[in-house]
């Protein structure tokens, strides 16, 4: 869905990386951001590289990424050591230090990581395919705990109404990073 400059994007929703399609689409439909994902269906799980998720091979992913200036991936990961660790790589290192600046204010019992050095390479978001760098001014790319997520087994006994106070508090500071970063 093409709306303003600044996109969400989520290629890897669904069941592949659980609530990062869910997570995108409430960011951009509260901010008014454009907005593109791939929802793999449940008991689907192939997961294709971001390097090589191409515009060449999607006319509406093209579109998207011609259309914004920036773009907020979501993506999910899990690591023993970091489930409490939201990391923001990509190459647009001003973006990735203003959202991080509006999550902590959200979600402060999160280690937000923008130091690329110490992130493990392959979730650092920084090949030139990779679609997060793609759009005019390139973008952040966010690694998302399980826990953050809802997707914890912290989690279990939740009941709502509605999502889980940490991905709602997520989802409450990435509206607040979109609306206030400055577009042309």
């Amino acid at each position: 869905m093409l709306r303003g400059p600044v996109g969400f994007m989520a290629y890897h929703g669904g069941s592949l990386e659980e609530m990062t399609d869910v997570v995108a689409e409430a960011a951009a439909d509260r901010s008014g951001a454009s907005y593109y994902a791939v929802v793999q269906p449940t008991h689907f799980n192939r997961h294709i590289p971001s390097h090589k998720v191409a515009p060449e091979e999607s006319p509406a992913l093209q579109q998207f990424v011609d259309h914004v200036q920036v773009v907020i991936t979501i993506h999910g990961f899990g690591r023993h050591h970091m489930w409490t660790t939201l990391l923001l790589g990509g190459q647009n290192r001003e973006l990735a230090e203003h959202v991080a600046g509006h999550l902590r204010l959200t979600l402060p019992e999160y280690t937000l990581e923008t130091d690329l050095d110490a992130m493990p390479k392959e979730l650092r978001g920084l090949h030139h395919r990779n679609p997060v760098n793609l759009p005019r001014h390139q973008g952040v790319q966010i690694e998302l705990p399980p826990r953050v997520r809802g997707r914890s087994p912290i989690w279990r006994d939740w009941e709502g109404p509605g999502l889980v106070p940490h991905t709602q508090a997520l989802i409450d500071g990435l509206v607040a990073a979109a609306t206030t970063w400055p577009t042309a």
